[in-house]
């Protein structure tokens, strides 16, 4: 049976930033995910490929996709090593300062965080570095002319937000270069997977993954750095069971690897030992975890399950923007298919801030061209202009007209694109109230959420909305299933909250789990409520500084005296 000094469950955002921190601090580290390995150009883009790229083990499916659907919420999280930073669109915001609420309400909105951003500033700084945080390149051609980015900064100035070109975990050039699309990153072949990186091509495929390697995801920054240390990374290992001996933890998995990268439907159990046990299988996996073994922690905090939050994330669209010229108007081209999938965000201010009601950031998003095929290129839609074409054509050979006009005809048989060109999704997120509860029912994680708490918020967020699709003067709906009460969210949070006591929290500040000597937490679980921001910079800072209190516990530990205590 192997013996490692730490086991980390997960490969997101906590567990690659913990999972390189302590092996590059000398630890003997094994990291345990469940999913595949993804090497730049091996992300399916084809239908037969796409169709089986979905987790759902039970049933063969071993894919990037993990899709939860709870009584109110649907959630979409990654399967895969290097986790959510395959498909986010590598937005690294830290948590406005203000925002870390110190609430001690009695009432169930009340959100405590015990640990300040000033604590974080120098884990942000790190982490920020490590996945060479960069701004969307503005002021370079093509980069400047982006319309979705120019559209956002005009209406963000028409509505009187604060706007921003945030950090992104995206390469655009080379060092000391200016920006160019698609050119070879220095260096760039220097990975674990040993295939070459390019630029940005600016073609709006972040949320699919990136097969040019633009994206600085973990497996390409933080887990390639650990081929020089005495790491042991298992992808195609789901954890299953786990719990405490003497002198550690030993944990059972299922292990489906099927040579470096594949994962096969024959499954062995395996059994692997500890010093510390550390979960980052996110905030549905880590919570759904713990539950299935609580009855082997029965120090568990009471908290456990609770504090769910969606992160206020919302879903809104413009459609048929028009610029006005005196008493004319044309069409407003946004292409959101053009640029990465996020380059740029406004924010509305939050009562902590001084102002009214909760805050939250509104950002433009983009998706693959393809999307624009199948929405321009429906069955009704092709099949009308289609019959136009064959009738012209018809019509010409009847006539046996003398004019060639095959081009004007083959133009006018395929859409204009004038209505995904004129578009552009919306996406919000922000400080919903973290009311939701997590429990087992039949074996199976349910979440109980009921969001009227957060209606005020939501209903803030849809206004703002509105108004930003008439300041690009579009027209404005919001995601369907809003009005069926039922919300998406891709960055779920909470379930393992961090508390100043085992009563108000499962961890403390630094993810170690209340009673439970040895185990610890470092993904978005632990969230006491909503970043409000993008959340993936802030879980990686908070696991960044968790990574160096356990070093520090470490070799304490190893220097303490023969004899001591």
């Amino acid at each position: 049976m192997d013996f490692f000094d730490a086991v980390v469950v997960g490969s997101g955002f906590g567990g690659s930033v913990m999972t390189s921190r302590l092996t590059q601090a000398g630890l003997h580290v094994c990291l345990l995910e469940r999913g595949k390995a993804y090497a730049p150009g091996t992300f399916p883009r084809g239908p037969h490929v796409t169709a089986s790229n979905f987790w759902a083990p039970d049933h063969g499916l071993y894919g990037m996709f993990d899709v939860w659907s709870f009584s109110e919420l649907d959630a979409v999280v990654c399967s895969g090593l290097g986790g959510g930073s395959l498909i986010y669109a590598n937005v690294l915001l830290r948590k406005p300062e203000s925002w870390f609420a110190r609430d001690d309400s009695a009432a169930g909105s009340g959100e405590y965080w015990p640990i300040s951003y000033e604590e974080l500033v120098p884990h942000y700084e790190r982490v920020e570095r490590a996945l060479v945080a960069q701004p969307y390149p503005d002021k370079y051609e093509p980069y400047r002319s982006t319309p979705k980015t120019v559209a956002m900064r005009e209406a963000a100035q028409r509505l009187g937000l604060e706007w921003e070109l945030p950090n992104l975990a995206v390469t655009f050039h080379n060092p000391d270069q200016d920006p160019v699309p698609g050119v070879p990153i220095e260096g760039g072949e220097k990975n674990r997977y040993g295939v070459p990186r390019y630029t940005c091509r600016l073609v709006g495929e972040c949320d699919l993954g990136c097969n040019f390697g633009s994206k600085n995801t973990l497996d390409l920054t933080y887990l390639s750095s650990l081929e020089q240390y005495d790491a042991v990374v298992r992808t195609g290992c789901e954890v299953k069971s786990f719990a405490p001996t003497p002198g550690g933890f030993v944990i059972n998995y299922l292990d489906r690897r099927d040579g470096e990268t594949g994962v096969t439907d024959r499954a062995v159990r395996r059994v692997v030992r500890a010093r510390r046990l550390i979960l980052a299988a996110g905030a549905l996996g880590t919570p759904y975890l713990l539950l299935r073994n609580r009855s082997q922690f029965p120090d568990l905090s009471p908290a456990l399950g609770t504090r769910f939050s969606g992160n206020g994330d919302f879903l809104g669209f413009v459609f048929n923007a028009r610029e006005r010229h005196g008493g004319w108007a044309t069409p407003r081209l946004l292409n959101p298919s053009f640029g990465p999938v996020i380059t740029s965000a406004m924010r509305m201010p939050d009562q902590l801030d001084g102002g009214s009601g909760r805050g939250f950031f509104i950002e433009d998003a983009g998706y693959p061209d393809f999307v624009n095929w199948l929405v321009e290129q429906n069955a009704l839609t092709a099949s009308t202009h289609m019959l136009r074409f064959l009738l012209r054509r018809g019509w010409s050979r009847l006539t046996r007209s003398p004019r060639s006009e095959v081009g004007r005809q083959l133009s006018g048989a395929v859409s204009k694109g004038l209505f995904t060109a004129t578009s552009l999704p919306l996406l919000g997120m922000g400080r919903d109230v973290p009311t939701g509860r997590m429990r087992l029912r039949d074996g199976y994680l349910d979440l109980d959420w009921d969001t009227a708490a957060s209606d005020a918020y939501f209903g803030r967020m849809n206004r703002t909305m509105r108004e930003l699709s008439s300041a690009l003067g579009g027209c404005y709906a919001s995601d369907p299933l809003a009005y069926l009460n039922r919300l998406i969210t891709v960055h779920p949070l909470g379930g393992a909250p961090m508390g100043r006591t085992p009563q108000e929290g499962v961890v403390n500040s630094y993810g170690e789990v209340y009673g439970c000597p040895g185990l610890s937490i470092v993904d978005g679980s632990i969230m006491p409520g909503p970043v409000g921001a993008n959340p993936s910079l802030t879980i990686a800072a908070i696991a960044d500084r968790a990574a160096d209190h356990i070093i520090d516990g470490f070799f304490a530990r190893k220097r303490r005296p023969q004899g001591g205590d």
